[in-house]
């Protein structure tokens, strides 16, 4: 709204002497010097009378950052354990040593972030026994599709000496047959008994904690991918936690919920409604509002690739006879994606190595043939490793990949040994994409790695590992098209690109205040730019 449809128009904020980053103009640059804002939305681009006004002295406003996929209450629990982002095993031990001193013999020592490829290998159960005092101990690695646990938890599952066989899982052993405390993939739902469900109530401060921190970095929108089943969900009625969060002010960001695709069951429905697959009363994708809503059912179709435990067409470069794994059967995973799709579900099925991809996307394919929808928007969280020909594929089917650029910064270097040069240029794409005529949307997977957005943005445009190396630069945005794909990028793989991810009349007031132009500044320096202020439905809420 500008000219004259802002006569007489009294705004409840008003931002002015700003730069505005609109991304609304036919290159998605348009620039503006105000944005105004009523009852939650934006209602005009200039000067207007407003209740209160602040004047932003030159900085930048972009809409607010939205996260296409991450994991908002895994990252909310992290924060209460021991952090092991660290560059040794000792440091690891040591770290250990000091949470267990704290505790009572009972308790356990639980810690997340640990990247084998940094400490030269994993933890190991009889180090960890010596470090934490025979405790309880529960390690995740950095990608969550493994963990390392002390002899105690092995003892407690049954297998201190002897392994067990997980389908599409690993109890790791070593050479005598022992295991050695690593748990691959579905293999760490062996936990699920020990650990599994936690109460709504730390549920909440874990989501509270999270979106609070999300504020301070420009976030206002998130996808969280995947509650309430297998190994990536809390609690079987994870939902509710959300809810309740919400209920008492305590969500603090916009979040859309992926749905495991472990909890989806037959339902009674009559057999012309077509209702293969589905949870209780058909609740199915998009219900809920702008607040809080249900989002795609996600399925795993494969592993990590810095866990190598991904599945590839040819070996890890750096391990010869190695080539990953599915997660299940491959006519039970294309099953589990057409019955979803039938069932009116979109679906996100995590595919890291392009064996897994080619499998989701014939699956897609045949969904789409059998039983046509319109403008669907399917995904395929990560896209890890896609070959020249699956992004051809992906951009006639209309699937929406969805890759993390600040996996190139934090764990590239571990990427660049699983690969080697012939793949490099494969890994989590982004030039291709575009010139593939693909909407790519920004995301973390956070806690895997660090989810600042202006870090994303920064590993999007300068494709550089933290150890300094090159990785697919030829896959590099520019600094507009990256702020793009963490705003209206990933609003658009949500189907929320007319109500978020622009600054326009009409869309919701979600906005960051940032002190430099991330589509201007100079690449080297994305990542030091600072989030003054974020605003989410027109209210002041960091800053």
């Amino acid at each position: 709204m500008t000219g004259s449809h802002s006569r007489g128009l009294r705004a409840d904020l008003l931002l002015t002497n700003a730069r505005v980053r609109t991304l609304g103009g036919p290159e998605h640059d348009l620039v503006a010097s105000s944005v105004a804002v009523l009852h939650g939305r934006v209602v005009a681009l200039e000067d207007v009378p407003a209740h209160r006004v602040l004047d932003l002295d030159g900085a930048v406003v972009v809409p607010g950052f939205h996260d296409a996929h991450n994991h908002m209450a895994w990252y909310g629990l992290s924060l209460a354990e021991v952090d092991l982002r660290l560059p040794s095993l000792d440091e690891v031990y040591a770290a250990v040593a000091a949470r267990a001193a704290t505790l009572g013999p009972d308790a356990w020592v639980v810690g997340a972030g640990y990247d084998e490829n940094k400490l030269s290998g994993h933890p190991d159960r009889d180090a960890l026994d010596r470090a934490a005092g025979g405790r309880r101990v529960w390690l995740k690695h950095t990608s969550g599709h493994m963990c390392v646990v002390s002899s105690a938890v092995l003892a407690d599952l049954g297998i201190g000496d002897a392994p067990v066989d997980v389908p599409g899982g690993l109890v790791v052993t070593d050479a005598a047959g022992r295991p050695t405390g690593l748990l691959q993939e579905q293999a760490q739902a062996l936990l699920s008994r020990l650990v599994l469900p936690y109460p709504v109530a730390t549920l909440v401060d874990a989501i509270e904690r999270a979106g609070r921190a999300y504020l301070a970095e420009g976030i206002t929108s998130v996808v969280e991918a995947g509650v309430g089943g297998g190994w990536i969900g809390k609690s079987p009625v994870e939902v509710a936690a959300y809810q309740a969060a919400r209920d008492a002010g305590r969500l603090p960001v916009r979040v859309e919920l992926m749905v495991a695709a472990d909890v989806l069951h037959p339902l009674a429905a009559h057999e012309e409604d077509g209702l293969a697959a589905g949870i209780d009363l058909g609740i199915r994708t998009g219900l809920g509002d702008d607040r809080l809503r249900i989002g795609p059912v996600k399925v795993f179709s494969d592993g990590s690739l810095i866990g190598h435990t991904c599945a590839l067409t040819e070996d890890f470069a750096d391990t010869p006879g190695s080539r990953g794994y599915l997660q299940d059967d491959a006519d039970a995973l294309r099953t589990r994606i057409l019955d979803a799709h039938r069932s009116g579900w979109r679906v996100a099925a995590h595919a890291i190595g392009d064996a897994a991809i080619d499998l989701v996307l014939d699956a897609y394919d045949e969904a789409q043939r059998r039983w046509p929808r319109p403008d669907v928007r399917h995904r395929i969280e990560h896209f890890g490793v896609a070959r020249p020909d699956q992004v051809r594929r992906a951009a006639a089917l209309g699937v929406v990949p969805v890759p993390q650029g600040r996996f190139v910064g934090e764990i590239g270097d571990g990427m660049l040994r699983a690969l080697g040069p012939a793949r490099t240029g494969w890994a989590y794409r982004g030039r291709s994409l575009l010139d593939a005529g693909i909407v790519v949307p920004g995301s973390s997977d956070r806690p895997v790695v660090d989810g600042r957005p202006l870090l994303g943005i920064h590993d999007l445009v300068n494709r550089t590992t933290d150890g300094g190396q090159p990785l697919g630069r030829e896959e590099a945005m520019t600094g507009l098209e990256a702020l793009t794909a963490y705003t209206l990028g990933s609003a658009y793989a949500s189907h929320q690109e007319h109500e978020r991810g622009q600054v326009l009349p009409g869309r919701l007031a979600d906005l960051a205040v940032l002190s430099e132009d991330p589509a201007t500044v100079e690449p080297s320096r994305i990542r030091d730019i600072e989030v003054l202020r974020t605003v989410l439905g027109g209210r002041l809420v960091h800053g």
